[in-house]
């Protein structure tokens, strides 16, 4: 039943005709179609909350893939402006520490693999087009919207060109870190993840030089026109959606779900002196980049598209040396345990979200469902 309903998620109408028709992705609908696919196991893609959704509905892991959508996050922000920010802003610490306690077992991971069965002709892997679409009707920029907003001149319409040449290799670059295979333990989980930051990263230093470029070459009057088509795809964005929270997000308070789970690890893994030792080191660390991502949070003086951008890249920076601070003492912890703590470490995840499906099954049968 729960591979019927990732696969039903995954393969939905709605969700393989809203990514052919671009311009209807807008955040709030990304968001929502994360989220079913993320809970799609558990829920049919329709209903729940699993304990890792961000606070804007979306979710930083679907099955093995960390941050869908991650080209249109970076671009939404930083072309179009601040109101698209609650998607990107949304990722931080807590992705981490849903990568170390991932909340998918095995089983549940491996419905999220293309069928074995030979795909039908022209048939696309979803989850891959979650990961990134590198087509220039995708990756590239609406240069149409930008001409009739700016008015440019050739010397001008030839920068446009090449900032859109940029984003499709950008996009190149991000969709090249899609995940190939199933992360089954936590050190590979923080491997892939950062495989996945490195690569935005690069793609935010492909991007940038051209924006910069473009967008120094045009007059106040051209960039006041530029920053109002911004608006309009804001206005109409909220005009359509149910869901008009648009805001930073990457600051609120961690859920309580998101704390360091002390209790679980000692009563499952019942850890030795020494390796107590190497786990007070892996909180620690983990406390340490918290504290990093929460103080690094969108920059309210970013009002331009290469501000922007490279506010970006400089949380993208910081995201990076938060996961990397926090890897070697998870890899050193890990190294220290026994196969049996190992496969109790990898439970409790999974057992959370069990939790959770639990409370989620029985507020449904109180309310008469």
């Amino acid at each position: 039943m729960r591979a019927g309903g990732v696969r039903n998620a995954l393969n939905s109408r709605a969700l393989a005709r809203t990514l052919r028709h671009t311009a209807a992705l807008n955040p709030n609908m990304r968001a929502q179609f994360a989220a079913g696919a993320a809970m799609a196991g558990w829920y049919y893609g329709r209903t729940g909350r699993g304990w890792w959704q961000h606070s804007n509905g979306g979710y930083g892991w679907v099955g093995p893939l960390f941050w869908p959508f991650a080209y249109y996050d970076v671009y939404d922000y930083a072309i179009w402006g601040n109101g698209f920010g609650a998607p990107f802003w949304g990722y931080g610490y807590d992705d981490i520490y849903a990568g170390m306690f991932a909340p998918y077992g095995y089983d549940d991971l491996t419905r999220y693999l293309p069928q074995r069965a030979s795909p039908a002709p022209g048939a696309r892997d979803p989850l891959a087009q979650m990961c990134g679409d590198d087509s220039r009707e995708i990756a590239g920029l609406p240069n149409d919207l930008i001409e009739q907003a700016v008015e440019p001149t050739e010397t001008q319409r030839a920068a446009l060109d090449d900032l859109t040449r940029a984003s499709v290799t950008a996009a190149q670059d991000i969709k090249a870190a899609c995940p190939t295979k199933i992360s089954l333990t936590a050190p590979s989980r923080l491997a892939s993840m950062q495989q996945r930051i490195e690569a935005m990263i690069a793609a935010v230093a492909t991007v940038q030089p051209s924006l910069d470029k473009f967008y120094g070459l045009l007059n106040d009057e051209q960039k006041a026109g530029l920053n109002a088509l911004g608006e309009d795809q804001r206005r109409r964005i909220t005009a359509r959606s149910r869901n008009r929270s648009l805001a930073q997000s990457c600051d609120v308070a961690q859920p309580a779900a998101l704390q360091w789970p002390t209790e679980e690890i000692d009563a499952r893994l019942h850890p030795t002196d020494s390796q107590r030792a190497s786990l007070v080191a892996l909180k620690d660390a983990n406390a340490k980049a918290a504290e990093m991502l929460k103080t690094s949070c969108q920059p309210s003086d970013a009002v331009t598209p290469p501000a922007r951008l490279a506010a970006v890249g400089k949380r993208l920076d910081t995201m990076l040396q938060a996961v990397k601070s926090v890897r070697p003492a998870l890899e050193e912890f890990y190294g220290t345990l026994s196969d049996e703590q190992k496969a109790q470490f990898e439970a409790i995840g999974p057992q959370r979200t069990a939790s959770s499906d639990q409370r989620h099954t029985m507020q449904r049968r109180g309310r008469g469902y």
